[in-house]
């Protein structure tokens, strides 16, 4: 068993779709029309057959609630792997992203958390 999809929600999916893809470089697989919202499924640049990451509208008030809950005490809501934290940190500063925690190193790890500005804390990690 393998994980396939995993789901992020957000505010805005057309906000969160440009965010994604344009300013950390994700590639949209599926945008499909599903009644008011979109199934919009995103994959890394590197592995395009990996898995999906689905921007899924916070609609739902347990959702809104859970997603500004996680939010408001500081708590990222998925995390990303890059090879190299310290340059992925300066292009996305230099981008204008704002960053709740600069590159740190933690045991034989280094984590810099950033906003995604559709209401989640995203945590980048170099192993």
């Amino acid at each position: 068993m393998k994980i396939i999809v995993t789901s992020l929600f957000v505010q805005d999916q057309d906000k969160a779709l440009a965010f994604y893809t344009e300013m950390l470089g994700f590639v949209k697989k599926h945008d499909i029309p599903m009644g008011k919202f979109r199934w919009i499924a995103l994959v890394s640049s590197d592995e395009q057959e990996g898995t999906e990451l689905i921007l899924e509208p916070n609609d739902h008030p347990a959702a809104k609630e859970y997603q500004k809950k996680l939010f408001a005490d500081g708590i990222p809501a998925t995390m990303f792997g890059v090879a190299d934290i310290h340059k992925e940190y300066k292009q996305l500063l230099d981008n204008g992203v704002n960053f709740t925690m600069k590159p740190t190193k933690m045991g034989e790890i280094t984590i810099a958390v950033f906003d995604d500005t559709c209401g989640n804390l995203i945590q980048m990690i170099q192993k």
